[in-house]
């Protein structure tokens, strides 16, 4: 079934979670404070939304470095999430819902070859999390 509302929430909660700028709290408070679906349906398509956002920052990193280039990062906030990947590991995803770090933390993640199911699990962990914190103090 095609439901134009949380296909947007899908898909806002997805394009704020690559470099591209945005974010999808709002949306979700918006749609929740609306009492038309169940929270926990409109936290779970938020939540699958931006972790594939997330996955796919990720993707993106992996590739660069595999199939395009094989050179370090020159912008800052890049080398930065790439040295808390390179000491924390995948866990350090656990921070991708993060604002302005969080999108690098998944790039840099791909870069460094962390396997993609570990980065599957801490960045759903993550923002799941983040997510059920909004509403629950809705």
């Amino acid at each position: 079934m095609f439901d134009p509302i949380l296909w947007g929430l899908f898909s806002g909660s997805f394009l704020a979670s690559t470099l591209l700028p945005g974010g999808s709290e709002a949306l979700l408070l918006l749609l929740v404070s609306q009492n038309t679906h169940d929270p926990i349906l409109l936290w779970g398509v938020a939540t699958a939304g931006n972790t594939l956002g997330g996955m796919s920052s990720w993707l993106l990193g992996w590739l660069i470095k595999r199939q395009l280039f094989n050179r370090p990062f020159d912008h800052t906030k890049h080398q930065q999430a790439l040295i808390k990947i390179e000491r924390y590991g995948a866990p350090a995803l656990l921070l991708s819902w993060l604002p302005i770090i969080g999108d690098p933390l998944c790039l840099a993640a791909g870069w460094l070859g962390i396997r993609p199911l570990p980065a599957l699990l801490f960045i759903i962990i993550g923002k799941g999390l983040r997510y059920a914190a909004l509403l629950l103090f809705l």
